[in-house]
């Protein structure tokens, strides 16, 4: 059994549902700290998050992950227990094994290894590692570590995220930037009342329905060169009591936005608000702006990720800056070159997710050759 074989499946071993770390990131520290590295376990609230340096000087190189896992989802649909790791048709299946304990275990190997090879290297190698990605708050984990290194005035240069951004190959594709995501909380106000006698009502279903048509057709940006057009979701309607003759008194809708540098949070705000007031509705809207968008513009960073995964994966990658969003969202407002770079992606948060064992054992050496790259 490889090094990075046996250490990412001791991590799925470990139930670490958001916003437990179940000990992942004790493993990693000890691990790290044996290598040479100062560990320091930053615990805010009830997530874990896990801060390793080796050096003091800039720049400052960072490798980013996250510990926790979505559920599983029920058990017996697995072929093989979710936290148990099991390897068949040359994949290593279990929850977590793309998403992304895979990354975790190959860039704390990568860690140590550059670190064994160059002893006295220049700058600073660090592993940020958080329990708090996953879960729908966010507001404990790399965000909160963010803040804290803003007061202390820590450096960040390049940081590499491990997350399964690759389509088909491993190195495929490349994440240089992510779009910004904005939630809205919609909720209309009508008068309830007995279906046989609409005189009496005001259906916010009704109401509603003709305004968030025309949210839904909005041609809201063009988008630019880095990124597609601002796209426009409705996630959750409800109204209703529950009785077939009763018209509902309230309408709540829950909607998103997956936002490019072309818009900003505060005009989408503003053109959501008017198209509501000239429905003359009555309503309240509430906002959750989740990560402003980001690109890294092609520099030291991008030519070393492009370099490596040429060298390690005989592969070109594509920059790219689709998908969710990850917590390279904190990280880039300190001034970061940012890229993400790991495993396929196709079985992630699903039913027996895997990793490919080839990937695997990939994974390490691509994430040290741009470490290396770098601060060698």
């Amino acid at each position: 059994m490889s090094e990075v074989l046996d250490l990412t499946g001791e991590l799925i071993r470990r139930q670490s549902l958001t916003p437990d770390d179940a000990g992942c990131q004790a493993l990693i520290g000890e691990r790290l700290q044996g290598a040479g590295f100062r560990v320091e376990h930053l615990r805010y609230g009830d997530v874990s998050n896990l801060w390793a340096t080796h050096g003091s000087a800039d720049p400052v190189f960072v490798f980013l992950g996250h510990t926790d896992v979505v559920p599983s989802g029920p058990e017996s649909a697995w072929t093989s227990p979710p936290f148990q790791p099991t390897i068949r048709n040359g994949c290593l299946y279990g929850r977590g094994a793309a998403d992304m304990k895979s990354g975790v275990a190959a860039m704390a190997l990568a860690s140590e290894q550059f670190v064994a090879a160059h002893p006295h290297h220049p700058g600073t190698v660090a592993l940020l590692l958080t329990s708090d990605e996953e879960g729908p708050l966010n507001q404990n984990g790399v965000k909160r570590v963010a803040e804290e290194f803003r007061l202390r005035g820590q450096r960040i240069d390049w940081c590499v995220v491990g997350e399964p951004s690759s389509a088909q190959l491993l190195g495929d594709i490349v994440r240089v930037g992510r779009r910004g995501s904005l939630s809205g909380t919609l909720t209309v106000r009508g008068v309830q009342g007995h279906v046989a006698y609409p005189e009496m009502v005001r259906n916010p279903i009704h109401l509603a329905a003709p305004a968030l048509a025309e949210l839904a057709a909005m041609r809201w940006d063009e988008g630019n060169a880095e990124f597609p057009p601002t796209s426009f979701q409705i996630s959750n309607v409800h109204a209703g009591t529950g009785a077939l003759n009763v018209v509902p008194g309230v309408l709540e809708a829950k909607f998103n936005f997956r936002f490019c540098p072309a818009s900003t949070a505060q005009s989408l705000r503003e053109r959501s608000a008017a198209i509501l007031r000239k429905h003359a509705l009555d309503f309240d809207l509430h906002w959750d702006l989740s990560g402003e968008p980001f690109v890294t513009a092609a520099g030291q960073l991008r030519v070393a990720v492009e370099n490596a995964t040429k060298f390690i994966c005989g592969i070109i990658p594509k920059a790219d800056t689709g998908g969710g969003t990850s917590d390279a969202r904190f990280i880039a407002p300190l001034g970061a070159e940012v890229v993400e770079v790991g495993p396929v992606n196709a079985s992630i948060h699903k039913i027996d997710e895997s990793v490919s064992l080839s990937d695997l054992e990939r994974l390490p050496a691509l994430y040290r050759r741009i470490v290396e790259s770098l601060l060698a």
